[in-house]
């Protein structure tokens, strides 16, 4: 499991400095509980980097996602890109080198443990909003982009306005765009009963059969939040790739029930934040504890094993906690240990850890976990 957004402003070819930064996740009715953000590498540890880092194996079998939710919007800064800050996204992916695949294509192939091309980026945008069919698609579409959107099916039913129609659903459908699940009601899943969130499924996948005649192959969980019950579910519901709104890369081992994405929002969109991201290289981890992002014990005790082969510079391996910055870190051989002493606040808690990679790129991994309401 995955979770968290980090921030660094990135120039290649020079020093970067790091910050970790708050993912967008909640809609335009609920503000973000807190600005997330705290310093995570200092540029003067970065001199060495030349002798310290190359290449790993894995690094041929990773992809980064990017997430948006609107786009050009003027009322809900939180969840809106502006549409500078989205061309900006896209004349970076079209002339940095990146490769452009969709989303299933990148599933599949890690799934599947084929390689794929180096800067491998996957694009997509949650919620349906109108402006996903009116500023996002001509451009992406413009620019040969394949994207993935995740429709959660009340709000289309109930003809909002803001958001899209089925009519333009279809239209997108039948323009190659690949659409996903996101429940009928984007309901909080983590802290709902699995009753209700097999029958909001059920729900949902019965909509998208009446009007887009087949159920979609990939999920989002609203607002990042899941537990193990919840990922248990989704699969139930026949969804073999699910993802959540926190920070990371996806690569062949990673867990295909809670895959990474890197949100994108107007405080964190800017073009050197993008550029980090999507240079992003993955941190190979296992042994994840807690083993459910829903919290029963807090603060938890959080520990993972580097399995990733780019692992001989580990005492440069930094974590951070949304809102309350580096967290104390404890090296065991290849294993982390993180060992927060103040209980997390109720809500969404996230926990990232970087690791300097080659090229002055980033080792990324990250966890959002969920602390229910006493």
């Amino acid at each position: 499991m995955v979770w968290g957004a980090i921030f660094v402003k990135h120039r290649p070819g020079s020093i970067a400095r790091a910050h970790s930064e708050s993912p967008l996740t909640d809609h335009a009715r609920r503000a973000i509980f807190a600005p997330l953000f705290a310093l995570i590498v200092a540029a003067a540890v970065l001199g060495g980097w030349a002798e310290a880092v190359r290449a790993a194996p894995e690094d041929k079998f990773a992809a980064v996602v990017i997430m948006y939710h609107r786009f050009g919007a003027t009322t809900a800064p939180s969840t809106n890109i502006r549409l500078d800050q989205f061309e900006a996204h896209l004349k970076e992916l079209r002339e940095g080198g990146y490769a452009v695949l969709p989303l299933p294509r990148i599933v599949t192939a890690l799934a599947d443990g084929e390689a794929l091309p180096p800067r491998t980026v996957g694009i997509s945008i949650d919620d349906a909003y109108l402006s996903a069919y009116t500023e996002a698609w001509p451009r992406l579409r413009a620019a040969g982009f394949p994207f993935t959107l995740f429709v959660a099916t009340a709000p289309v039913d109930r003809k909002l306005k803001r958001y899209m129609s089925w009519d333009q659903v279809r239209d997108l459908a039948k323009a190659g765009v690949t659409i996903g699940s996101q429940t009928a009601s984007h309901l909080h899943m983590a802290t709902s009963t699995a009753g209700r969130n097999r029958a909001d499924l059920a729900k949902s996948n019965q909509r998208f059969k009446a009007e887009l005649g087949k159920v979609p192959e990939l999920f989002a969980y609203p607002y990042g939040e899941a537990s193990s019950e919840v990922m248990a579910v989704v699969r139930e519901a026949g969804f073999s790739f699910a993802f959540g709104q926190h920070s990371g890369v996806l690569h062949s081992t990673a867990d295909k029930s809670f895959l990474p994405r890197f949100a994108m929002n107007e405080a964190y969109g800017g073009i050197h934040r993008f550029r980090l991201a999507v240079n992003a290289l993955p941190l190979v981890v296992g042994d994840i504890t807690p083993a459910d992002p829903l919290i029963r014990v807090n603060p938890p005790a959080f520990g993972f094993t580097v399995k990733s082969k780019a692992k001989h510079n580990l005492n440069r391996l930094a974590c951070y906690l949304s809102g309350r910055g580096k967290l104390p870190v404890v090296r065991l051989g290849n294993r982390i240990e993180v060992r927060p002493t103040i209980p997390f606040p109720p809500g969404r808690a996230r926990i990232n850890c970087t690791l300097p990679g080659p090229d002055k790129r980033w080792r990324w991994f990250g966890i959002q976990l969920m602390v229910p309401k006493t």
